[in-house]
């Protein structure tokens, strides 16, 4: 009897040391032992339809918990599918671990079947990308791998595993790395004094929150330096929710295409308080145009370099413990609040008139307002990237961080479907609404069977325009005329039946609220399509662009 057990047998126990509870995959040929290894261990196998939906999974369920999601393919075309939602988590600052297998070792060197240097492909989209040589480095590999990208900024990291490497033999005796945490540092007390110094001297400073402070769990310190201190906060898309909109400091999300209500927020301003702001996420050329505030940027790494981002003083550590310790350095208070209140006012104001409006197609304001009555305010909804997101973004109060999810990194298309099944997994006490335009839907729809034959309840709102909307509002805008972006749509009620589904479809605005709230209390998989009628979005940039001052 042998003593030994596959290699895939270890890499399954490296993954239950981490603490994976779900693998979200196709298999191949060339991972078969691992696939099967799962059979015998406590991850969850969620069997996928096509390799992006996988990796768009891993990355919400990374966003979600602050654990590496786990994507896994094969070899060749497999694996290059991963790519596109492996690169939306590293843009986007979410831990993922990418798994692949790759040709086997005997032949890897040469011209033969199916190989591609898949590490060097996947380099440019992760923080680390390496093959595993052999099945005795698989626990210090695997370890470095949820190390990577869990460690600020997370990101994702790819390993590929050779067939041969995979089928090896490996003496039982191997075992897991123990896992260490790498905890984030005290804020320099230095630092601190000369933030202080700053804000001694400024006149109007304003808060930018970004996704860092939302991974950094940092809302109650917001809150507690904003209300110290009476400052307003603003947020990016991606930090939408670590300071509630409802907040009496709250100044709401910037990152519309147009000067919105928020920016007048940033226009006075002499201090940029930039709290887990990562470049990436918002250009600071929108908040900044002549480079000439003051940035105090508080992060847990130093700050990306940019010309209309110009750091006074950079404060590196625990975000919450850097909020504390200004706040209390601070001896004086700012009492600017009145541009915050009427700003929340006119977005207040916005949503109203959008509940109230009628018509069919119906408004975008309609639709984000129903959504918004829908929802509880710890529900979790996916904007999908396109017109959707921008209205998401832009109109719908967010109360609890993660509550509204956007790919505002890469901002790729297609994300919210697959991603809404991990939400799902991630938050199983959560209901998960994916508002998705058609053009989104169908990139990723078929893992609407996923969801149905894995029995995790969600729900999907197609903003039905038949053409790619957020490219014609682009091009009416910058070219006076829009072209090759509309295209015919099936039946949704009939392709959400086909999948086993519940397919609805809205008649009348009366009808998308009710609507909704049967679909989520169903418990079940739902698709629910309505009507958007988008000729409102020359009339709010019209109306923006002839914004000079909000009151």
């Amino acid at each position: 009897m042998s003593t030994q057990e596959d290699a895939a047998r270890l890499l399954v126990r490296t993954l239950e040391a981490e603490g994976v509870e779900y693998v979200f995959g196709i298999p191949g040929e060339e991972n078969i032992h691992f696939v099967n290894a799962l059979n015998d261990s406590s991850i969850r196998y969620v069997l996928v339809r096509h390799e992006q939906g996988a990796a768009f999974m891993a990355e919400i369920y990374g966003r979600l918990t602050g654990r590496a999601g786990v994507a896994s393919a094969t070899l060749g075309p497999g694996a290059i599918n991963l790519q596109l939602g492996v690169a939306d988590a590293t843009t986007n600052s979410t831990p993922v671990v990418a798994i692949s297998a790759q040709v086997g070792l005997d032949r890897i060197y040469k011209e033969s079947h199916q190989i591609i240097d898949l590490v060097s492909l996947f380099r440019p989209i992760t923080k680390w990308a390496e093959l595993a040589p052999r099945a005795e480095a698989l626990p210090e590999m695997v370890r470095k791998a949820f190390k990577t990208a869990q460690t600020e900024r997370p990101g994702a990291v790819y390993l590929a595993i050779p067939e041969d490497v995979e089928a090896a033999k490996v003496d039982p005796g191997l075992a897991p790395l123990p896992v260490n945490t790498v905890r984030t540092q005290e804020p320099s007390p230095s630092q601190i004094a000369r933030a202080a110094d700053v804000l001694a001297l400024a006149r109007r400073p304003v808060v930018l929150a970004g996704h860092g402070a939302t991974r950094a769990g940092a809302g109650d310190a917001l809150v507690y330096f904003s209300e110290h201190l009476g400052l307003p906060v603003a947020t990016t898309f991606n930090g939408k929710g670590v300071f509630p909109d409802d907040h009496r400091n709250a100044l709401g999300a910037v990152g519309f295409m147009r000067h919105d209500y928020v920016n007048f927020g940033f226009d006075e301003a002499d201090v940029l308080i930039a709290v887990g702001y990562e470049l990436q996420e918002f250009d600071p050329v929108k908040v900044n145009p002549a480079a000439d505030k003051k940035i105090i940027h508080i992060h847990q790494f130093p700050a990306e370099v940019d010309d209309h981002y110009p750091v006074e003083v950079g404060v590196q550590g625990d975000i919450s413990r850097s909020l504390y310790a200004l706040a209390d350095s601070v001896h004086r208070r700012f009492d600017n609040h009145e541009t915050g209140r009427r700003i929340r006012e006119m977005l207040r104001r916005e949503l109203a008139e959008g509940a109230a409006e009628g018509g069919h197609p119906l408004s975008p304001r309609r639709v984000v307002a129903d959504i918004r009555a829908a929802m509880g305010r710890e529900d979790i909804v996916l904007a999908d990237t396109g017109a959707v997101k921008m209205w998401m973004a832009r109109m719908y109060p967010t109360y609890e961080p993660n509550t509204l999810l956007v790919s505002n990194g890469l901002s790729s298309m297609g994300f919210a479907v697959p991603g809404a099944i991990a939400a799902k997994l991630a938050r199983p006490d959560r209901r998960v609404l994916a508002a998705t335009g058609d053009g989104a839907f169908l990139m990723n729809s078929q893992e609407l069977e996923t969801a149905v034959r894995e029995n995790i309840p969600i729900t999907v709102l197609i903003w039905d325009d038949s053409a790619y909307g957020l490219i014609g509002w682009k091009m009416d805008l910058e070219l006076g005329r829009s072209s090759h972006i509309t295209f015919g749509n099936p039946d949704f009620v009939k392709y959400a039946e086909s999948f086993g589904a519940t397919g609805y479809r809205v008649e009348s605005a009366d009808e998308l609220l009710p609507t909704l709230r049967k679909a989520l209390a169903e418990d079940a998989v739902s698709v629910v399509t309505v009507p958007v009628d988008y000729s409102h979005n020359l009339r709010l940039t019209d109306k923006l662009g002839d914004l000079t001052d909000p009151f």
